[in-house]
């Protein structure tokens, strides 16, 4: 994970005010993303080197996940990973996964000993909490992708979706987060979304016409693919060759 060094956090304002001051957070500033909902802004901290995995380019990864919370002193709120944890990932994701107005966090933890896994964190009594997490992958060094949210089969119900193994098993994975459990709920092989040692994330999540689609490269990483869910069914379309741009454009809607 890359680091970097910024000028602190801007204070918070006192007085009611209608949107939180941007923070900066200070190991890792390019992890800071914006919400909407009940989180103003969510980012990584607390750089740690317990983990040599290194598939982010460096061994850095963070040990503390820090929210700011949305309301008159937007209060910041922090969580630990956990002893033998570090979340392994390039910055969180906001998105309200079950329908009840408040953001959940998707974020990669991952075990000093059993790998990765996808957990989702929220504002809890005023503090952050675990509220689900997909199964550990089963081995230490082993990592998944995150491609994001969305509802991808249509049905009104957001889905959150990664990549298990990108550099091995390279299967898009799509779970359901009911409130209180993540539920798997499709299987898609032979795509992926990251090489090893790249410090960011490729493709996403895209809405287009109407029609939500998770877009990666191929398994081979010659093409792009718009994969949506029909009928209980993988649909896939083939955007075209894969070049420095072609990621970004087709999640512009350019493919």
């Amino acid at each position: 994970m890359r680091t970097g060094v910024a000028a602190g956090l801007l204070a918070c304002l006192a007085a009611p005010v209608a949107a939180c001051d941007t923070p900066r957070p200070f190991d890792f500033p390019a992890s800071l993303v914006r919400g909407g909902a009940d989180l103003a802004a969510a980012w990584f901290a607390g750089a740690t080197t317990i983990y040599d995995h290194g598939i982010l380019g460096d061994a850095v990864e963070a040990a503390m996940l820090t929210v700011q919370v949305q309301g008159r002193d937007c209060p910041v709120v922090t969580v630990a990973a956990g002893a033998g944890h570090v979340f392994e990932d390039t910055a969180p994701r906001l998105a309200d996964l079950d329908g009840d107005g408040r953001d959940e966090v998707i974020v990669v933890r991952s075990s000093l000993t059993e790998g990765a896994q996808l957990a989702l964190y929220g504002l809890r009594d005023d503090a952050l909490t675990l509220l689900a997490a997909t199964p550990y992958i089963g081995r230490t060094h082993r990592w998944l992708a995150p491609v994001g949210a969305g509802d991808l089969d249509g049905d009104g119900r957001i889905e959150v979706a990664y990549i298990d193994r990108p550099h091995l098993d390279r299967v898009l994975r799509i779970w359901r987060f009911d409130g209180a459990s993540l539920t798997e709920a499709y299987r898609v092989p032979g795509l992926t979304n990251h090489r090893i040692g790249d410090r960011t994330i490729t493709g996403g999540i895209r809405t287009c016409d109407g029609r939500t689609e998770a877009v990666t490269a191929d398994a081979g990483w010659s093409r792009v693919v718009a994969m949506r869910i029909a009928g209980d069914r993988a649909v896939m379309r083939d955007l075209g060759p894969m070049g420095p741009d072609a990621l970004s454009a087709a999640l512009r809607c350019g493919g």
